[in-house]
């Protein structure tokens, strides 16, 4: 037990030195002559400090007044928020390499991470990451994957004739098969109640808490991580982590060791140890980080699969004439006497759209992910300083008017060109959708496909629509980094057949 005299006058230390220190360095652009972006004005002594409710939404609300790049003070710190496609373009990504790391956080990066999380690294170590990750996750590579994520959403499809009720779970469940499938080579069904699942979904929910901006006190303090016992719960929470991690990765190698072990992204790691110089815990890491518990992203791979599906689905039952138009087009292209297959992707720009207005309609990752300027950026005559902490904010930028006329319209007719396929040079969705520059969400691709083929099945299995016994709140989402929304209840409706459905799903018709 702490003695609270000595808690007390060390409090006391630590707010007066902190005080000090915000007196010497209020502003990191205090030396320059170009001013910070506006924003909005101070609460106390020199800080406006971010909002700490609904932080994506309020800085929508500010973007009309000071614009649609944003400066926030906290303490020492300068924070810059980006709303708008122009300003996102030409500062998080033609500037991407004056934004590639990640600014300090002793909460989420040493207590929690203790470094070696891909999403909080910087410099040498970040660069030997992001090229282990790559390599084993390219476009070419994930090819591989496809029979497999084709065979994990008809069972989706099944589930949800099962048990139409629970599509929010079935949802989840799919996306979770596909990666443990990926990155450990796990061959069996997974269920929600499977204790590894069960376990990873509670690092991912640790995680979530320990990102969120202003979460814990000693990123503005950062005297109180020498307290004794501050920060014990995030070095707990590490170390569970780190337990299921190389778990998993002594499975596989096991497996590898007696010739058993299939495919996937941590055998790939372990086939090429000394080329990628990364440490078993680094290794550990890496691996869980595809399943959603520290990628970079809007996204994980993971959550971005199955939140991004059940928001494809809010979607489809609250726009059905946009929902219809994919299923005209599905049933153009596809028919009835066969299923979608990865093949048909680049026959079905109507689906695509689709997808990619239900991303921009409800982002996943609102806020989006910190980064770290290592340099001024000078942007229409505003200094991103060195050393400031720079959002890309997913939820403003999708509202951009410009970019986005009628924003708050759901018109997936707004990515087609005049001669209906996708617009050309309109990429800028697909890269915020999971981050930014060399920040780029590296299980992107892995992602997509997941997305593709769990839709085309889906809207060529049904048509999902609202039950006007139960209105869906299309506003009802949770407040943390990644956006979950609430239960809500559809119809699915069959489109074909339930017999002949079934069948197909089972056993992969295609013919």
């Amino acid at each position: 037990m702490i003695n609270a005299d000595y808690a007390a006058g060390f409090l006391a230390v630590v707010v007066l030195l902190q005080l000090a220190k915000l007196y010497k360095k209020h502003s990191l652009a205090i030396s320059s002559k170009i001013p910070l972006p506006p924003g909005p004005p101070p609460r106390w002594f020199w800080s406006n400090v971010l909002p700490t409710v609904k932080i994506a939404h309020a800085i929508t609300e500010f973007i009309p007044k000071y614009g649609p790049v944003i400066s926030f003070r906290q303490g020492s710190k300068v924070i810059i928020v980006i709303g708008s496609v122009e300003a996102a373009t030409d500062i998080m990504e033609k500037e991407s390499r004056s934004l590639v790391d990640r600014p300090r956080s002793i909460a989420a990066g040493e207590l929690f991470s203790r470094g070696i999380r891909i999403v909080m690294a910087s410099g040498d170590q970040f660069r030997r990451l992001r090229k282990a990750v790559h390599t084993h996750l390219q476009p070419k590579a994930v090819q591989a994957y496809q029979d497999m994520q084709s065979e994990n959403a008809r069972g989706f499809i099944l589930d949800i004739l099962d048990d139409p009720k629970n599509h929010q779970e079935h949802a989840m469940r799919f996306s979770a098969s596909v990666i443990l499938c990926v990155t450990y080579g796990k061959s069996t069904p997974t269920a929600m109640n499977d204790p590894e699942v069960v376990r990873i979904h509670k690092v991912i929910d640790n995680f979530q808490i320990a990102m969120c901006p202003g979460a814990f006190l000693v990123d503005r303090v950062p005297l109180l991580q020498y307290l004794p016992g501050y920060g014990k719960q995030l070095i707990e929470w590490y170390h569970e982590e780190l337990e299921l991690y190389l778990q998993q990765l002594g499975r596989v190698k096991s497996e590898m060791e007696q010739g058993k072990a299939g495919p996937s992204f941590t055998k790939s790691l372990l086939e090429n140890t000394e080329e990628h110089g990364l440490t078993t815990n680094e290794m550990s890491f890496l691996a869980g980080a595809l399943f959603g518990a520290g990628s970079d992203t809007a996204s994980h791979t993971n959550l971005l699969t199955s939140v991004g599906l059940t928001n494809i689905i809010m979607a489809a039952a609250c726009y059905p004439l946009a929902q219809a138009k994919v299923q005209e087009e599905l049933d153009r292209v596809i028919g009835s006497d066969r299923i979608p297959t990865p093949e048909d992707a680049s026959s079905l720009p109507q689906l695509h759209a689709f997808l990619l207005e239900a991303l921009r309609w409800r982002p996943v990752v609102p806020l989006g992910f910190p980064h770290c300027a290592t340099r001024d950026i000078i942007w229409q005559g505003y200094c991103v300083p060195k050393g400031a902490t720079v959002y890309g904010c997913h939820w403003s930028i999708s509202r951009d008017p410009i970019a986005f006329p009628d924003p708050e319209n759901f018109d997936p007719q707004r990515w087609l060109g005049s001669e209906g396929g996708l617009r050309d040079g309109f990429n800028v969705m697909k890269l915020f959708t999971y981050g930014f520059g060399r920040r780029v969400c590296p299980g992107m691709h892995l992602a997509n496909n997941s997305l593709y083929i769990s839709l085309a099945l889906l809207l060529w299995s049904f048509h999902i629509a609202k039950r006007p016994d139960t209105p869906i709140d299309t506003h009802a989402f949770n407040d943390t980094t990644i956006s979950h929304a609430a239960p809500f209840k559809v119809d699915f409706i069959l489109r074909a057949d339930v017999t002949k459905l079934r069948e197909m799903m089972m056993n992969g018709y295609t013919d």
